[in-house]
Order: C-alpha cells, then sequence, then structure tokens
C-alpha cells in the first residue's frame, strides 16, 4: 500500500502521517525531514535550503533524485506514505513511472483539506513549538500557501483522473483527523 498524504502547509501532513505508519505499517517518508537531514555542508543541501528558506519548492529533477534515493533504502516495505511529495504534477508522473518500474502503484491520495486562515495559525504556532523559523515569518507562510495552491492543489487532479483522491476534513482534533483518515483507508483498501 502506497499513500500520497498531500495537503497545504500546516494541514497535519507529519502529524498524521506518522500516526498512519505506525497503524498501517508503511514506511514514512518525508521530503522536508530528509531535505532537513541532509549534511548541510554538501552543495545539494545548499541548493535545497536556498529554495526553502524563501518559501519555494525544490525544482523537480533534484526532489525527484533524493526521493528514489530515499525509498531504494526500503527494499522490502509494506508499503510507503509519502508526506510533502509530489508538489508538481511532473513529480506525481515521475514517481508513478518509478513506482511502475518496481511493480508497483499509488494505492490513494488523501487530502487534508483545511482552511487557509487555520493554517497560518498552525503555521505559527508550529514555529513557537518545533523551532521551525521557516514558519515563523508571515511573508513566507504565505509564499508557501500561494506556492501550494499554484503548483501542488493541481497534483490533486492528477489523483481524481486515477481515481485515487480521497478529500478528508483537516480540522479537529489530531486524534478525530486520524480516524478520518483511518476510515478513508480502510474503504479505499477493502
Amino acid at each position: 500500500m502506497n499513500i500520497v498524504i498531500f495537503g497545504p502547509p500546516g494541514a497535519g501532513k507529519g502529524t498524521q502521517s506518522t500516526k498512519l505508519k505506525d497503524k498501517f505499517g508503511l514506511v514514512h517518508i518525508s521530503t522536508g525531514d530528509v531535505f532537513r537531514a541532509l549534511d548541510p555542508s554538501s552543495d545539494l543541501a545548499k541548493l535545497a535550503k536556498s529554495y526553502s528558506d524563501q518559501g519555494n519548492l525544490v525544482p523537480d529533477d533534484i526532489t525527484i533524485k533524493i526521493l528514489q534515493s530515499e525509498v531504494e533504502k526500503y527494499p522490502d516495505a509494506e508499503g510507503v506514505i509519502y508526506d510533502g511529495f509530489p508538489r508538481t504534477t511532473a513529480q506525481a508522473e515521475a514517481l508513478d513511472l518509478f513506482l511502475t518500474s518496481k511493480n508497483s502503484a499509488i494505492s490513494m491520495a488523501l487530502a487534508l483539506e483545511v482552511e487557509e486562515e487555520e493554517l497560518r495559525s498552525r503555521l505559527k504556532n508550529r514555529a513557537i513549538d518545533s523551532g521551525r523559523p521557516d514558519d515563523a515569518d508571515p511573508a513566507i507562510i504565505q509564499n508557501r500557501i500561494d506556492v501550494y495552491n499554484a503548483q501542488t492543489a493541481p497534483v490533486a487532479n492528477h489523483y481524481k483522473s486515477q481515481g485515487k483522491y480521497v478529500g478528508v476534513h483537516g480540522i479537529g482534533s489530531i486524534d478525530e483527523i486520524f480516524d478520518r483518515l483511518c476510515d478513508a483507508v480502510q474503504n479505499k483498501v477493502t
């Protein structure tokens, strides 16, 4: 089972991915975590940081290479939850091709649907709680939301056309949202 968890910055993808990973025995691959774990002195890390510090997406070719390398670390995985990837239609198409080459496919795209004002509030709180300076600047927050709306939201159509898109109301307690996501997974898989 391969799941894309989809939604704007601050929707709760990381929090819910961790819970879904544990419940369904999946490997959790977060592109944000992978980028942050790169050797900060490497050229690749510096390049990725130069984009993300401005609230922009890292170019597709770089992101795809890093993600493929990360997936290769788990050859015996029962499935993967992709958190923060794909962020563009080109990345979604590249992921489809990559998984097809491994006789696999995306099972579903779970989309956390959250209004922008709630996202801004969550990101400001995350900056304080998690020490994420990229979430502290209102201009960067708005740019990240705008980039999501312009570049990532269209990825939904890719998965809708495949019948794999499942929208989930992303407001409520962590456990309420998790229960909705679990219901969506169980309804789609069974």
